[in-house]
């Protein structure tokens, strides 16, 4: 593990006095220790039942959504098969939901991703299979990183043991905590009708991702402590994991956890808030200018999204983009100097992130969704809810050239993402009373793991092209890059095209869900602004002129009274950027 001397970390939570026993376990035991023997193959499906979950700190408010409970691990059915020594989750990267809830139903849904099989030498014929379990919500979107594990000997399993010790920025629930322990679980014949091909795509996914190393490898080639601020200026008690790409290679941090590192630092998937802004609006975007050409940015969301206000109809694709529909809550009308964080959670956010349904969600909004006086386009002023209807809209028009059936996630997941190699990509959708499929949030609610931010990001610079196949309109990706027509955050672009009565550009800038961060080269001179992809929970995606990406996850969000997540100046990982490779 590579970190700052004076960083520190959580310290293990303090356990009830009956005992150890009580609590989470060290990771490593869901991990095949150094001298394990080989496993037999395991092949089935498991009828997983629900539980009640040990939480610590205790949670308060166990029904945030007013739905579910959060303090119940959910009844779930899983399929497993293994290939090479690896378990392989046949719902891999996907939000499982739960499917036999015993009445009361979870809060929760899971991801499973790909675990190992092993045998110890004192198990009396019984093997282990262990595998990456994240616990996450399709009312909010963060997730706790998980381990679970279960013992099995012909068709014969054991309990399952779970544990959750790690989790990105809270939300609806706001308490930062750990869970476990055990629930029934029985063996089913599998239902695969190909496990050879199944296995072959499992390895085939390994393969596919990009060549990875520990950090601290790359720290060996610098003299010692260029690399101690990766990661800053959030402390390394509020982060949950860090990469850097670096020619092609993902350099990534242990994982360090209560119970110590996390064993599988590369299945750990987020939530990733906000930098889900920066993802699905310009994938989709550049994507569908690609195909249809760049008309698309100035379709109008308000004929695509019914119900809305009138204005909604002078309101461009692009102007929701770029954070500038026009359109507010209980914000004010100060512009000079303008704050784009003005009525971002007043009026009835709570109630509207929690709305399960799109007609509930747009019931929501027509409480406090009010028009400001100004065009749309000229001033930016943060709204999650914009994002959402961005991509309902996108929806709509992709539907109108390619028939119902067609989904805008689906288009991003099989053109954009699948081409790039991710062959995964769960996300949050509204949950309809009709049964029919919801549509996708685009304002958070993807799950990435590190190596799907990394090819997103290498796929910007590269201007929209994966080797010689050009997925994204590459002008307008690189007017993207560019931050070419950028908004001034704190500035009203009716005064000129620079947005402030001063001139030049100064401060940050945004857009199609990227903030530009000012930044002046160290041995250059030369003023950048970084694209940079920002999350609640200080999580970022930041890119480089110099080809490098770092990428930070974190949980500073909802913090205790007193705690301060940062410990300097904003830009400490960006200088670290440029003294490895001068911008």
């Amino acid at each position: 593990m590579y970190h700052t001397a004076n960083d520190e970390y959580d310290e293990r939570p303090a356990m009830p006095e009956s005992g150890m026993s009580d609590s989470p376990i060290a990771n490593e035991a869901f991990f095949p220790e150094p001298d394990a023997e080989a496993a037999p193959d395991f092949s089935g499906t498991l009828r997983i039942c629900p539980a009640r979950m040990r939480m610590l700190p205790e949670v308060q408010h166990l029904k945030p959504d007013g739905h579910g409970d959060a303090g119940l691990f959910p009844g779930l059915t899983l399929e497993f098969i293994t290939a090479d020594g690896v378990l392989v989750p046949l719902q891999r990267g996907q939000m499982v939901r739960e499917t036999n809830s015993g009445g009361t139903p979870s809060f929760w849904c899971v991801i499973p991703q790909l675990g190992r099989v092993w045998r110890g030498r004192a198990e009396g014929g019984w093997s282990t299979a262990a595998f990456p379990l994240m616990l996450v919500s399709n009312s909010d979107t963060h997730a706790h990183q998980g381990l679970a594990r279960f013992r099995y000997k012909d068709r014969q399993v054991s309990e399952l043991e779970f544990q959750f010790v790690q989790q990105t920025a809270p939300y609806l629930l706001k308490e930062h905590f750990v869970a476990w322990g055990t629930t029934e679980t029985r063996w089913m014949e599998p239902r695969t009708a190909d496990p050879a091909a199944q296995r072959a795509q499992a390895l085939a996914e390994i393969d596919r991702r990009l060549p990875n190393r520990p950090l601290n490898d790359l720290a060996r080639e610098f003299q010692r402590g260029r690399l101690n601020e990766f990661g800053a200026p959030v402390r390394e008690r509020w982060r949950v994991q860090t990469g850097l790409v670096r020619d092609g290679t993902l350099y990534y941090q242990e994982a360090r956890t209560p119970y110590g590192n996390y064993p599988y630092p590369l299945e750990m998937r987020f939530g990733v808030r906000s930098i889900h802004k920066g993802i699905a609006v310009p994938l989709a975007l550049l994507r569908l200018a690609q195909l249809y050409g760049p008309y698309v940015l100035s379709l109008k969301v308000g004929d695509y999204v019914e119900g809305l206000d009138a204005k909604y109809r002078r309101v461009r694709f692009l102007d929701v983009a770029n954070m500038a529909s026009g359109f507010g809550g209980s914000g004010s009308w100060k512009t000079h100097p303008n704050d784009p964080q003005d009525g971002y959670l007043d009026g009835q956010y709570h109630e509207w992130m929690a709305a399960r349904s799109h007609a509930d969600k747009l019931g929501q909004m027509s409480l406090t969704d009010r028009p400001y006086p100004w065009e749309p386009g000229m001033v930016m002023r943060y709204r999650d809810q914009d994002y959402y209807l961005l991509g309902a809209a996108l929806d709509r028009f992709l539907k109108s050239v390619r028939g119902q059936q067609a989904d805008i996630w689906d288009m991003l997941r099989v053109e954009v993402f699948k081409p790039i190699g991710i062959p995964q990509a769960p996300v949050v959708r509204t949950r309809e009373r009709d049964g029919r499929r919801g549509i996708p949030w685009f304002h958070a609610g993807y799950y990435p793991l590190l190596d799907d931010l990394g090819k997103i990001a290498l796929l910007y610079q590269n201007r929209g092209a994966a080797g010689s196949r050009q997925i994204l309109h590459r002008g307008l990706t690189e007017d993207l890059l560019s931050a070419r027509d950028a908004l001034v955050q704190g500035g009203d672009a009716s005064l000129g095209p620079n947005g402030t009565e001063r001139g030049p550009r100064t401060g940050n800038l945004y857009k199609m869900g990227f903030h530009f961060t000012p930044y002046v080269g160290a041995v250059s001179g030369r003023q950048y602004f970084l694209p940079t992809m920002h999350g609640w929970g200080e999580s970022e995606v930041v890119l480089y002129p110099n080809s490098l990406i770092t990428i930070r996850i974190a949980k500073a969000g909802q913090l205790p009274a007193g705690e301060s997540a940062s410990s300097g100046a904003a830009t400490r990982t960006i200088r670290m950027v440029d003294r490895m490779s001068p911008l």
